[in-house]
């Protein structure tokens, strides 16, 4: 078993036995379930809607190699500039570039996972750079010193006991602040960092190929404000993040919402195509968009795979998970965690080190169930698992056990060479500490069903 994961397999036994943690896990997702399920109900035939955003996704696989060339032209034709980035590193290289030749020192970013996945902040803070979120749930991770535990809501962990104890020891705000005084707050601390930062970073929930625009979505106006007071703006986004034509957010949109927080529509949605035009009055002087690659060619490349990158980002297949409602999402120990993060991460990361999240999963089928794209995610996690094997990447007693339990199945007579007794010793012996630790193991019967059976038949029994 490689380190990631014995570690995941020993932080998930703490999480899961921790009542805290899910006292609070299973109040937030409660509240989200039936936000979402008022919210899925306003739609005239959700399912129609979900299977045509899933064939938009599948053109778009299919033609990426059009579709980003075309959102570029569009987009350098208004005064904005590409930047093509094939990994983490080569994608913060070219963002200090752009920071250094405008002898900038503070960033002020909007909520962005793909800016999580390539370490950004840490790697700005290394090269002296001060940057602050803007979103609260990113701005309390952050002030924690943790990564978010969501991709929608990243301190969802957190009671608002737990957020006020924060605000106390980092301002000195009352211990019993409620939730309403703890954003006044905030927004306080966070509007000077607005109007005074150098750089607005943020990520983009849609690239638009026919107009060149990105689009983003948000809740609380702070990618609004991180793209319009500083003199640059620069856009990194994953190269699946691009849908053909404008018209296509009147789809998506409504989608993300409701699945994401069961919103119709969540409360800012903006769409940005260049910097600041001379008939403009605000908006930045420099506007950049960073295409990521880091993996996702990986994952194009596999056909029956590729379908993870139709993922829009919404979390619902997180929330629908009985795996990520006990571990949580620090555990995954990757930066898209739950149902989804177990399907791209192999690929995007490597699979001998993350083969292991292909296995965190009950196989219910509930992520599939709920994803607005119909990604068919049960399936992807057993098609890895398929891969992990392929490649050699099992352990040796791991590959000996499954050829001894397909040769037992394959033949009834090696199925029956042992009785119950037997087999019921085999099970406290190889399996006690490993399955049976926290459940009650299975026991066998002192003989099998055909022997049974055959039993019946020879005493004439019909039943």
């Amino acid at each position: 078993m490689s380190t990631l994961a014995s570690e995941f397999v020993s932080t998930s036994a703490k999480k899961a036995f921790d009542p805290d943690h899910r006292r609070i896990i299973n109040n937030n997702i409660g509240k989200y379930d039936t936000a979402v399920a008022r919210g899925l109900s306003k739609f005239a035939n959700l399912e129609n809607s979900k299977r045509k955003a899933h064939t938009i996704k599948w053109k778009v696989m299919e033609n990426l190699d059009k579709l980003l060339p075309e959102f570029e032209s569009n987009f350098q034709r208004k005064g904005g500039k590409v930047i093509w980035a094939n990994d983490a590193a080569e994608a913060n290289r070219e963002i200090l570039s752009i920071i250094q030749k405008a002898n900038a020192r503070s960033v002020i970013k909007s909520k962005s996972m793909v800016t999580e996945e390539i370490h950004l902040n840490e790697f700005l803070e290394n090269n002296n750079i001060s940057t602050v979120e803007s979103d609260l749930g990113e701005y309390i991770v952050q002030l924690l010193g943790q990564r978010p535990y969501h991709i929608v809501t990243p301190a969802m962990h957190l009671s608002k006991e737990d957020i006020a104890r924060l605000f106390n020891e980092k301002f000195g705000t009352p211990i019993d602040a409620t939730p309403e005084q703890l954003t006044l707050k905030a927004r306080e601390l966070l509007r000077e960092k607005y109007t005074t930062a150098d750089i607005g970073i943020t990520g983009g929930n849609f690239l638009i190929a026919d107009t060149g625009s990105i689009a983003l979505t948000e809740n609380e106006g702070n990618a609004r404000l991180t793209t319009t007071f500083p003199k640059i703006h620069i856009a990194i986004v994953g190269i699946e993040k691009v849908i053909p034509t404008m018209q296509d957010l009147d789809l998506f949109w409504p989608l993300l919402a409701t699945h994401g927080t069961g919103q119709n529509l969540t409360v800012y949605n903006t769409i940005l195509g260049g910097p600041r035009q001379t008939e403009e009055t605000d908006g930045p002087e420099e506007m950049y968009v960073i295409l990521l690659d880091n993996g996702r060619t990986n994952l194009l490349a596999q056909k029956d795979q590729r379908q993870g990158l139709y993922c829009i980002r919404c979390g619902a297949c997180l929330n629908a998970c009985p795996v990520y409602k006990n571990i949580g999402g620090h555990t995954y120990e990757t930066t898209y965690s739950g149902p989804i993060g177990s399907i791209i991460t192999p690929h995007m990361a490597g699979m001998k080190e993350f083969k292991h999240l292909s296995y965190a999963s009950s196989l219910c089928g509930k992520c599939s169930e709920v994803c607005p794209v119909k990604i068919d995610i049960h399936k992807m996690l057993l098609l890895n698992r398929r891969d992990a094997v392929k490649e050699g990447l099992n352990s040796g007693p791991e590959s000996l056990g499954w050829k001894a339990w397909k040769l037992g199945m394959m033949k009834r007579k090696m199925m029956d060479l042992l009785n119950g007794r037997w087999k019921n010793a085999l099970l406290k012996t190889f399996f006690k500490k490993n399955w049976g630790e926290n459940r009650g193991l299975p026991e066998v019967s002192k003989e099998s069903f055909s022997k049974q059976w055959a039993g019946k038949i020879g005493k004439g029994t019909s039943n």
